[in-house]
């Protein structure tokens, strides 16, 4: 420690804030600060030495001597050493095989030793020799006593002084004191100034914008310690030069041409028009204190809403206007603002997460003969999740972007992905000033290409477009091959033709014609399968109507589908209101023979409808989806080639009737001469153990599970002894805990596009996407302007091509609504639909589901995604399955086990790797997770939880001597009442 002045001074607010959290980090080297000079030419390491001597003898900042708990507060005070000792070692690198890897080296591993606050020296130096004429002169601080633009002035006076006794003169160095800044820093947190500029921060702050990342990233927390990593992007050419020629143009400056750059990328990725951005400031009061050393920089919080009708031009003028209204009241401290927000009590930080900086390097550094540069070097950690620097030297005019990010919200390639993107909207917007803000396009033109060939996906069509003759094709050819069995039963492709065409020519005598609808009131079963290929024969589309649904609604799919033929099973009868139209008994009208002829149907062709599937509405009534037969050829070609399905080959019928799962089972496997293995019905609904059991007794080659089920099967281990690919969808795979025997395919893929319009294989060991497009299908990832977003950047789902269905039966508005003209295609009148789901592609060309469009909800203002809970949640070890809902303004969770498990325990875990908004406010143990009919999950059937289990933030007292001490200084700096043990400064408000 060292021996101080008798003087004692307070910290000022930047310094106080910086000495709290670095108290809060431990031994993080958080806040080192420093970089090298790189000095070309002969240089006298004693003379330098002397004159860093006489550098730290003039300033008085840099002999600080804090004294830990010296004020009344509990706070450290600090004074200043009479002298201090300061070395210059001398390391030789210049045998090093690569001397500036050595050098560099070095140099981070001085960065990365931490600095002890009790009173010991702050800062240190070293040069190292890279050879004769070649040394870095290496320095680093504590940003206690430094900030970055003092660190430049410590360079320019250390050589003026080296110069100065290298000629044999003496030069006095003339600047305020840092002692000076304490005072004036104390007499402006006392007055007006300094209450008009709260008032003016409160005010500007009272509505608070989203958190711009958070939502992006589950699983992490903003103010954790993270490594960080520096991406350096240069910006080629004269791309500065025209900045600046810009923004002279436009009486402004390069910076606010970079601000509205960073603006018009997260305005456009976040989708929203406002977010908060984070300013370093000099806060040098004016041209007094400019040439003295020690920490005055703090951090403006700037507002940057602007009209995303707004040109880039008129952007950059915006930019500058707000600046200036900010700029009388910049002095005020940010972390002053945080707590009068009380930023913790909306689960926050800060107020920000992405910080800008400009970094003009002006000083002029003369060290007689040898010519410098400097060098920034970072210490490794970045607390803020990214920081973008513009980094340029008036000396040659090279400009390049640095983004320091932290790992553990933005990852090194995404990083460089950012920076490339950032360097294509500047040369958009100088190119075209006229250009607006929704119209920019994000990626680059490489990633742009990219996009474009995760989308050929151009495939042959099969020959044959109407589904029932390739039916009758494999009848021709393989009459006695199986078609389907169930029961115990079985029916050969010449049964299964037969007895459709005697029940097709049945409903042409009906009157039934091309576009015409068929209702199917059934349930699995081989009478249905005749039903169905008849209703094709007959030229018309059959609508499958579950029989369980409730009166009421059978009522009215009934009545909005209009059939002119209703086919049943006699037992079923009795469930059906009553009709207008024939009503046909399915187990009735079949006899051993059937007829031999397929029906000639005139006029019919592949844009004529094949089924018409009911899903949920929003408005409370189901929808009618109409599909043709050439948008299910497509899903028949794509599905037997991707999963060679062909004849000998077996497939399951598991999935609903009236399920649009059930036609993806179905066709395809008629369609290629295999067998169908048709699950048996359970009266009440279905029975999972049940199915389970009847699945693996069949000799499978591929079947479909819906992911619900297909999780549970994994849960039990339950395996199947033949399969080779399993596909599943439906709904949200959640958890792969470890790979099967058979590959496991998740299929994505709206009623609307034909079952399904993405698929992919997914391994435990990697992401569980939801694959690339299908054959012939084009999907888009686009913002409410239609514009396309950057790989890893989320945005809503619109599929083009051969699987988008012709639209909503009797709902032309909603039709028009969701399926719109597709701009991408070349195909005249080409249309995609949109889904209402929220994606990101990810690098391989693969896409991540992230939840629905109403899935995204606001807790405490902020908003999140539940599928994000839900995966850690179904993470944690014990817990099978997960599901997590908003119900009266709270997050609820329920889970399914493996083994018993305590709900405190998932809070706690839930609580160490999510922000605490994020945090279900109660947990309910399931024994199973409910499902639909169609085995999807059913929300509605999942209960309210027990009152008494709702969760509050437990408080744990802090412990020990240091635990305590802390504690008590934390309370009285943030005004609170206590501070438990595991308690964040920042979250508190700090």
């Amino acid at each position: 420690m060292l021996a101080s002045s008798a003087a004692t001074f307070p910290l000022t607010a930047a310094q106080r804030d910086v000495w709290l959290d670095q108290i809060s980090r431990g031994d993080s080297p958080l806040y080192n600060i420093g970089g090298y000079l790189q000095l070309s030419g002969a240089v006298d390491p004693a003379t330098l030495h002397k004159a860093l001597e006489q550098l730290v003898c003039a300033h008085e900042v840099l002999r600080t001597v804090l004294m830990p708990g010296a004020a009344e507060d509990g706070m450290p005070l600090q004074s200043y050493a009479a002298c201090l000792p300061v070395s210059l070692p001398l390391h030789d690198v210049s045998g090093h095989p690569e001397p500036e890897q050595a050098a560099r080296a070095l140099i981070n591993d001085n960065m990365r030793r931490p600095y002890g606050l009790d009173g010991s020296p702050l800062l240190d130096f070293c040069l190292i020799r890279l050879a004769d004429d070649q040394h870095w002169l290496a320095g680093q601080a504590h940003h206690l006593i430094l900030d970055g633009w003092g660190f430049g002035l410590l360079f320019k006076s250390l050589g003026e002084l080296y110069s100065a006794l290298m000629a044999g003169k003496d030069l006095e160095l003339v600047a305020p004191g840092y002692i000076d800044f304490i005072a004036d820093d104390a007499r402006y947190q006392a007055s007006q100034r300094y209450s008009l500029d709260r008032a003016y921060w409160l005010e500007k702050y009272r509505d608070l914008p989203e958190p711009l990342l958070v939502s992006r990233y589950h699983n992490r927390r903003a103010n954790d310690p993270a490594p960080s990593h520096a991406c350096v992007q240069p910006l080629p050419g004269n791309v500065h030069a025209r900045m600046k020629q810009f923004a002279e143009r436009h009486n402004a400056s390069a910076f606010h041409v970079l601000l509205a750059v960073l603006h018009v990328y997260f305005a456009r990725t976040a989708q929203r028009d406002e977010w908060i951005v984070g300013l370093p400031l000099l806060n040098r009061s004016g041209a007094r204190f400019k040439a003295t050393l020690g920490h005055f920089a703090q951090v403006s919080a700037v507002r940057m809403a602007f009209d995303e009708g707004l040109d880039f031009g008129a952007l950059v003028v915006e930019v500058r206007n707000a600046l200036k209204r900010d700029f009388r009241h910049q002095r005020f401290p940010l972390s002053e603002l945080n707590r009068s927000l009380e930023l913790s009590r909306e689960g926050r930080a800060q107020l920000f997460e992405v910080s800008v900086s400009y970094e003009l390097e002006d000083h002029g550094y003369c060290y007689t003969d040898a010519q410098a540069q400097t060098v920034k070097v970072s210490n490794g950690y970045e607390a803020t999740p990214l920081a973008v620097h513009l980094r340029s030297n008036s000396c040659n005019d090279e400009a390049s972007l640095h983004l320091v990010h932290h790992r553990a919200w933005i990852d090194d390639d995404e990083a460089s992905a950012i920076a490339g993107r950032l360097l294509h909207i500047l040369e958009q917007g100088l190119e075209n000033p006229s250009l607006k803000i929704q119209n920019f396009h994000l990626s680059e033109p490489a990633e742009q290409l990219q996009l474009q060939a995760w989308n050929q996906t151009e495939s042959v069509a099969g020959d044959e477009q109407l589904i029932h003759r390739r039916i009758e094709q494999q009848a021709r050819t393989r009459p006695y091959a199986v078609a389907a069995i169930f029961q115990g039963q079985h029916l050969t492709y010449a049964q299964l033709n037969r007895q459709a065409n005697a029940l097709a020519q049945r409903l042409i005598y009906q009157g039934v014609r091309p576009d015409d609808r068929v209702a199917i009131v059934s349930r699995r079963g081989l009478e249905t399968l005749v039903g169905l290929l008849a209703v094709l024969k007959a030229g018309a589309a059959y609508v499958p109507i579950d029989p369980s649904h409730p009166r009421e609604r059978l009522h009215y799919l009934l009545t909005d589908s209009a059939p002119v033929v209703v086919l049943t099973l006699s037992s079923l009868i009795e469930r059906l209101p009553p009709l207008a139209v024939p009503l046909i008994e399915l187990d009735h009208c079949i006899d051993g023979q059937g007829a031999e002829n397929n029906p000639q149907v005139a006029g019919l062709g592949s844009d004529n409808l094949v089924y018409v599937i009911y899903t949920s509405g929003s408005t409370g009534q189901p929808k009618g989806v109409m599909v043709e037969h050439r948008t299910l050829a497509n899903l028949v070609d794509w599905h037997c080639q991707a999963f060679d399905v062909k004849a000998g080959s077996h497939t399951s019928c598991l999935a609903g009737f009236g399920f649009d799962a059930m036609a993806w089972e179905v066709w395809p496997t008629l369609c290629a001469g295999a067998t169908l293995h048709v699950a048996p019905v359970q009266d009440g609904g279905e029975d999972i153990e049940a199915m389970l059991d009847w699945w693996r007794a069949q000799p499978l080659d591929v079947s479909f599970l819906p992911t619900p089920v297909a999780e549970y099967a994994f849960s039990q281990n339950q395996d199947h002894p033949t399969l080779r690919t399993l596909l599943i969808g439906g709904d949200r795979l959640r958890q792969l805990t470890h790979n099967r025997r058979y590959a496991v395919v998740n299929n994505y893929g709206p009623t609307e596009t034909t079952v399904v319009a993405t698929s992919g294989q997914v391994l435990a060991t990697g992401s569980l996407h939801i694959g690339g497009p299908i054959a012939n299908t084009r999907v888009y990832v686009l913002d409410k302007h239609l514009q396309a977003m950057p790989v890893g950047v989320p945005g809503e789902l619109y599929i083009g091509g051969e699987g988008v269905a012709r639209g909503y039966l009797n709902q032309p508005q909603l039709t028009d609504e969701r399926f719109v003209a597709d701009p991408f295609s070349d195909v005249a009148q080409a249309r995609m639909y949109r889904s209402g789901d929220l994606v990101r592609w990810n690098d391989d060309g693969t896409l991540d589901y992230l939840g629905r469009n109403d899935d995204q909800v606001k807790i405490r203002g902020m908003r999140i995604e539940l599928g994000e809970i839900e995966s850690v949640l179904a993470s944690l070890e014990g817990v099978k399955d997960a599901v997590v809902l908003v119900r009266d303004l709270h997050l609820l969770a329920w889970f399914t086990e493996t083994v018993t498990v305590d709900t405190d325990t998932l809070a706690a875990a839930m609580r160490a790797r999510l922000p605490g908004y994020m945090v279900p406010r109660a947990f309910t143990r399931l024994a199973s997770l409910p499902l639909t009919a169609n085995g999807k999950l059913d929300r509605r059937a999942l209960p309210d939880p027990d009152p008494a289990y709702l969760l509050g933030n437990a408080y744990e007292a802090p412990q020990g001597e240091v635990e305590i001490a802390m504690a008590a200084i934390w309370a009285q700096v943030l005004g609170i009442e206590r501070v438990g043990r595991h308690d964040n400064f920042f979250e508190l408000g700090g």
